[in-house]
């Protein structure tokens, strides 16, 4: 994997998907966990249309374990991704955010407008902009699934740690997959988050300042997709519509039967949407 160097110094490695000669500015997909980002693969096939570029976030993957442990605050993983615009010599990119990886493009594009082109939100984490999603909103759309047969162990998790009775986190992975086989069985074992200190570091006291994010976010003209699975329990489709209305210039997008992995559960679907939002981008690189 190419690596580069954080401002701090910290190694860090990132993956490429797609050939470099079809379009002239990559896709940085900023992945959620914080996670070694092999679990965004090339995104169902999106490299077919983009040159994706995949970070794996400080101390996981393949990049280094920083020596400051507070580096791994949401607000500080943003120095990371300019620091990667630099390396690879780009004066706008486009950024795509799954998950908590929202939280981190959401704040770059906030920090550095000028820097990014379109912005894509795949199920995307909200604490940057002060967006929670309440208990009975993740209870409503557990319910929807209820015909499912391994719902029963599932929604009793779930209700255990909605009520601060459990802590069974295994037990609930299938309410955040459109089908819960074989292959999204295989995807949850191998995408769990393994640096617990980056895990609790990304949300320490001061990685989110919602005023400032929102502020800035209204003044920023550039398109944004946010989409979402129709049964996503990280990111419910009716909280990301709310999320959708802090922008100027948004598109908002439910993808049916998906849960939190929208390119495992339905990957031509999936393609489709975000290639024609992202669409096929030719210059302005080095």
């Amino acid at each position: 994997m190419p690596t580069y160097r954080a401002s701090d110094g910290t190694q860090l490695a990132y993956r490429v998907h797609g050939d470099a000669h079809e379009d002239g500015i990559p896709l940085v997909c900023v992945p959620g966990g914080p996670a070694d980002s092999r679990y965004l693969g090339d995104l169902g096939g999106l490299s077919a249309h983009r040159r994706l570029i995949v970070p794996d976030s400080r101390g996981t993957g393949r990049s280094a374990i920083p020596e400051d442990p507070s580096s791994y605050r949401c607000d500080r993983l943003v120095d990371d991704i300019e620091a990667l615009r630099r390396h690879l010599g780009l004066s706008r990119m486009d950024l795509l955010g799954h998950s908590g990886g929202a939280n981190v493009a959401t704040q770059y594009v906030v920090r550095y407008p000028q820097n990014v082109g379109k912005l894509a939100l795949i199920g995307p984490g909200m604490r940057a902009v002060g967006i929670a999603v309440p208990g009975e909103m993740r209870r409503e759309l557990a319910l929807s699934r209820k015909a499912e047969p391994w719902f029963p162990p599932a929604f009793a998790a779930l209700e255990a740690i909605t009520e601060g009775t459990g802590t069974d986190w295994e037990a609930i992975s299938p309410f955040f997959y459109g089908r819960w086989d074989s292959t999204a069985q295989q995807h949850c074992a191998t995408s769990r988050p393994d640096n617990r200190e980056a895990v609790v570091g990304f949300a320490a006291e001061g990685a989110f300042d919602t005023q400032v994010a929102r502020a800035g976010l209204a003044s920023r003209e550039l398109p944004v997709l946010l989409l979402t699975g129709e049964f996503d329990m990280n990111s419910p489709p009716r909280a990301v519509a709310e999320f959708a209305a802090l922008f100027c210039d948004a598109t908002f997008v439910v993808q049916p039967a998906a849960g939190h992995h929208p390119w495992l559960d339905d990957a031509g679907q999936f393609v489709a949407i975000a290639a024609a939002f992202l669409g096929h981008r030719e210059g302005e690189e080095g």
